[in-house]
């Protein structure tokens, strides 16, 4: 079998050259430990996801487990699937660590530390769960946007918030904020969507007064503060002036970041190059995905998109070509995702001259026998961020955890970010 080192696997991070590595291990153990830009596909998924993650069938893919024997089961799965370039990283997670390679923990990482440098970097402003109350108590002029997946919202969140996921920010806060003096807080459910959600404000320059609820619904339940269950607030249609001072204000900020742009023949060289992957996303919302959007663009909301990075575009150093028809919500993507190091573009046409309707349809390979290593994959990492049943003392310690990421990401050495 072939062997690829960790000096190898890293030298490639860093030289922003294509590499897919895979932890095959269940999410639940994945979330123990694993590198900065591993991605957990377990062995009991291969079939199914692995297509849809990695379309280019030369792409360099490693994979890993810590010795469980998953890895070496997997590598002639994945063979068997068309992948050319197929190798086992040597020793595993164990030899990973032992070859001097940073651990993580948790899921979705990069974009968390990233979040977290962000802050650390540009003072990103935010107020407490007792300060966000009080001014509720008291009836004073703010709204709260929820910046979180619409299901997210429903199941908990902030008295009074209204869903607005987070790459809609910059285009829908200015029409819901009442006044130029209104305060705009932003929250998620820990830390990482409402500091880019507030950021994404303070950039553009949209909105006056901006905040983000430091720790979310995390530090609201353990202040001692009621969430609300199953609310349906969404923010209202945005007119026609509101809209294009949004695709300014994000267009400049996009420009800022490095962001470049595409025509349809450009993109259809794009994928016409063997030589690299080339992803293609549509950041609107689910409902007008399924109405019509670019064929062969995958459905990628962009506030879950920056926020799972890892998971939609597992291919680091890969190409990733965006879509919006308001192109407002692109632009502030396009632009957290440069910051990320990703050579990110976004396809400069309103209207794509082929349009397929309903959701999206991954690629699947054949359907395999079944074996004990199939195991691996039942098991979900239980998040401490969602759900209304987790223990304070796991919310608590997985503040403190992402409250170290930034000396992590130092150590690391492997990510190539940089702050606006």
């Amino acid at each position: 079998m072939k062997v690829t080192t960790t000096a190898d696997v890293r030298q490639s991070l860093i030289d922003r050259r294509e590499i897919a590595l895979f932890d095959v291990r269940d999410e639940a153990v994945f979330a123990e430990a694993h590198p900065l830009f591993a991605a957990c596909l377990p062995i009991g998924r291969l079939e199914l996801d692995m297509l849809d993650r990695v379309p280019r069938l030369t792409t360099p893919v490693v994979v890993y487990d810590d010795g469980e024997g998953f890895a070496e089961a997997a590598l002639p799965r994945v063979t068997a699937l068309g992948y050319t370039n197929v190798s086992l990283l040597e020793g595993g997670l164990s030899g990973w660590q032992s070859a001097g390679g940073e651990i993580f923990r948790d899921v979705n990482v990069p974009s968390k530390a990233f979040g977290e440098l962000v802050e650390s970097q540009r003072h990103t402003p935010s107020l407490s769960a007792s300060e966000v109350h009080a001014l509720l108590e008291r009836g004073a002029d703010l709204v709260v946007l929820d910046a979180r997946r619409r299901d997210e919202y429903e199941t908990m969140s902030i008295p009074s918030a209204i869903s607005v996921p987070g790459a809609e920010l910059v285009l829908r806060a200015p029409s819901i904020a009442p006044g130029p003096d209104t305060l705009v807080v932003v929250n998620c459910a820990g830390r990482t969507r409402s500091i880019i959600g507030t950021q994404s404000l303070v950039n553009a320059g949209v909105v006056s007064r901006v905040a983000a609820l430091r720790n979310g619904t995390i530090g609201w339940v353990l202040d001692g503060y009621t969430l609300d269950h199953g609310q349906k607030r969404v923010a209202p249609v945005v007119d026609a002036t509101a809209a294009e001072r949004a695709r300014s204000a994000a267009r400049s900020v996009a420009l800022r970041a490095g962001v470049r742009y595409v025509t349809r023949s450009e993109l259809e060289a794009f994928l016409s190059d063997a030589g690299r992957t080339t992803y293609r996303f549509d950041v609107r919302t689910p409902d007008e995905y399924e109405a019509g959007h670019p064929t062969g663009f995958r459905t990628a909301p962009g506030g879950q998109l920056v926020q799972e990075a890892d998971v939609f575009a597992p291919v680091r150093g890969a190409r990733i070509v965006l879509w919006d028809d308001q192109r407002a919500r692109a632009d502030m993507t396009a632009s957290w995702l440069a910051q990320m190091a990703w050579e990110v573009y976004v396809l400069d046409a309103a209207v794509p001259h082929e349009i397929e309707t309903g959701p999206w349809q991954p690629r699947q390979g054949p359907a395999t026998n079944t074996s004990q290593s199939d195991s691996s994959g039942s098991r979900r990492y239980k998040r401490p961020y969602e759900g209304t049943d987790n223990p304070r003392e796991a919310m608590q310690a997985y503040l403190d955890w992402e409250y170290g990421l930034v000396a992590q990401l130092g150590r690391d050495g492997t990510h190539g970010f940089f702050v606006i």
